[in-house]
């Protein structure tokens, strides 16, 4: 997982920045890539995520070309990484025997399946069972700063007159409008246990909480990208 630290992106995409669709310098991104993938071990694909839940199967096709349209991608074959980009969503990494997977977990894809149809896919590829994948989860905005209007609690299936307690938290905000604190790794948590698995770390920091150490997008609306990759190496 890397941080806001240690690449070449200059003022406001200082200094790691991966995204290329935030007015960073092209030579920058592609020389924080390479560092990236210097550090993996492995080259990674990098995905055009849009919200959704649908996971690509990964092969080294991907590494050339357009960026293909999916929210996350698994990958069986030795040295071929794939990442996940964030600045304030979740991003969630999977690990099976001759297997790895990574997610993008904003409120959006977690309430469609994105992170049960990982699951799903790295263990039919991998030949494993749930209760033998392990996944992380990394930063993203936390329970006391993500604050969200009703139609998040119904797109999980909570009452916004009776919300869930184990995930959201009512707050109004200054105009004294109805809104509520969302608890994002525990509702990633709470699908990933329903899934099946038994190995789920991480999901303690927040993004917009550390500006210094975080790209966060509620913080700065052009902030950078980081990235959650993995390889099997």
């Amino acid at each position: 997982m890397t941080t806001r630290a240690g690449g070449v992106s200059q003022g406001l995409h200082a200094s790691m920045n991966l995204g290329r669709a935030v007015e960073d310098e092209p030579a920058a991104v592609a020389a924080n890539r390479a560092l990236l993938a210097r550090a993996l071990g492995a080259p990674a694909v990098f995905l055009h995520q849009v919200h959704g839940a649908d996971v690509l199967t990964l092969d080294g096709t991907h590494l050339d070309g357009e960026r293909p349209r999916f929210d996350a991608a698994i990958s069986t074959s030795l040295g071929l990484g794939c990442a996940i980009q964030v600045a304030d969503c979740l991003p969630v990494l999977f690990a099976a025997r001759g297997g790895v997977g990574g997610a993008h977990a904003g409120w959006r894809g977690l309430a469609a399946g994105v992170l049960e149809h990982t699951v799903a896919a790295l263990c039919e590829a991998s030949g494993s069972g749930p209760d033998e994948l392990h996944a992380w989860l990394g930063p993203c905005i936390g329970p006391q700063r993500f604050e969200v209007g009703a139609e998040v609690l119904q797109a999980f299936g909570s009452d916004p007159a009776a919300p869930d307690a184990r995930f959201f938290v009512y707050r109004a905000n200054a105009a004294g409008e109805p809104r509520w604190l969302a608890d994002l790794p525990a509702l990633a948590r709470a699908r990933l246990r329903a899934a099946g698995l038994r190995h789920i770390g991480g999901g303690h920091w927040c993004t917009l909480s550390e500006p210094s150490r975080f790209f966060s997008f509620r913080h700065e609306r052009l902030a950078g990208r980081m990235a959650a990759a993995i390889s099997l190496i």
